[in-house]
This record gives structure tokens, C-alpha cells and sequence, in this order.
């Protein structure tokens, strides 16, 4: 398969690249992407990208991350600005790219754990992971030709929880072999509609 990642070049994006290179080709995108560069806060960017790789079977995003909010002092513009890439961005892929992907290939969206389990500072990726989870429903029985969608919603990564797990005590960190297998599983298996929990 020629696998589309936007996001290859962060925590999650490598070692999943390094991964899906082994069997497939694999086509790394992001602000200064390896092999195509793309905005995902823009939709004609994003526009771009597509026709600019081509024939892909399958696009992964593990790009764009929440910030983090203090509930007191939210505002709507703060949730807008919050959502620009995560949710807009990852929504624009699919809505974009259903035009683009071969018949029967995929999308694989990254939602996160706030969408399900309350935390502090946090409430803006709560309202994105929540709001990508319906997205995935409703699209996994819209998609035409036989496109799929999945979200795969994880835990703080282990290699990321000596930088972050201060802010989240209590947290337990999923390894990142198990996170890279459960974006592996979404591409290679033939589900849809699904919201893969990878969890410490």
C-alpha cells in the first residue's frame, strides 16, 4: 500500500513511519515534511497535499495536539483556536481526501483519552478527542466506495511522560509499541467506525 502519514516527523509519527516501512510505502507529511508539506489548519493546503502525492490507499494523521486551558479563564475563541488543527484539520483530511483515496483505503484519525476519562486543564482535547469520536461514527456510514475510518485515542506516550507526566499524575502511560500497533491494525485490518482505546 502507499501509506500517506501527516504528522511523520513527531513522537508518534517516526517510529509508526519506521514501522509501516517495512511492508509498505510510505509518504511523510507535515510543516516541513520529508516527502510533502502541508498546513493541516488549512484546507487548501491540505488540497494540495492530495494532489501533489497522488494515488495513496490509506492516510494516517498523527499530527496537531490539544493545548492545554485553564477552565476559569476559556474562551470561545481560545476552543476555536484549540480545535483549528486537531478537529477541523483531521476533519478536512477525510472530507478532502475521500476524493482522493483509493477505493476501499482508510483514514486513521488520533483522538485521545480526554474524551472519555475528565482531567484538569484539559477541557479544549476533551471537546476535540469527543467531537472526532462522532465524527468517525458518522462518516463510517457515509464514506463512499468502500472507504473506512477509524480513530485510534491513547494515553499520554510513554516517550513523552517525563516530559508530560507532571501535569497528568496518576496517568499511566501506554507503551509505544502498543500505540504503533493499534494504527497498524486500523490500516491493515478491515474495520471502520471504530475507536481504538490505547490505554497504559
Amino acid at each position: 500500500m502507499r501509506i500517506l502519514v501527516v504528522g511523520a516527523s513527531g513522537t508518534i509519527g517516526r517510529p509508526l513511519c519506521a514501522e509501516l516501512a517495512t511492508r509498505h510505502e510510505v509518504i511523510a507529511a507535515g510543516r516541513s515534511g520529508r516527502d510533502v508539506a502541508v498546513d493541516v489548519t488549512k484546507a487548501e493546503s491540505i488540497e494540495q497535499m492530495y494532489r501533489r502525492v497522488g494515488h495513496v490507499d490509506a492516510c494516517i494523521c498523527v499530527a496537531a495536539s490539544g493545548a492545554l486551558d485553564h477552565f476559569a479563564d476559556l474562551t470561545e475563541a481560545a476552543l476555536i483556536e484549540n480545535m483549528r488543527g486537531k478537529l477541523f484539520g483531521q476533519i478536512n483530511l477525510v472530507l478532502i481526501g475521500q476524493r482522493y483515496l483509493a477505493d476501499n483505503g482508510s483514514f486513521t484519525l488520533t483522538s485521545g483519552i480526554f474524551a472519555d476519562e475528565a482531567w484538569p486543564g484539559v477541557t479544549g482535547g476533551a471537546i476535540i478527542s469527543g467531537g472526532l469520536h462522532s465524527f468517525v461514527l458518522s462518516a463510517a456510514i457515509e464514506l463512499p466506495r468502500g472507504l473506512r475510518i477509524n480513530a485510534v485515542s491513547p494515553t499520554m506516550v510513554a516517550d513523552s511522560a517525563e516530559e508530560f507526566g507532571g501535569l497528568f499524575p496518576g496517568m499511566k502511560p501506554v507503551a509505544m509499541d502498543r500505540l504503533i500497533a493499534a494504527y497498524v491494525d486500523c490500516v491493515e485490518g478491515n474495520g471502520t467506525g471504530g475507536i481504538v482505546k490505547a490505554y497504559g
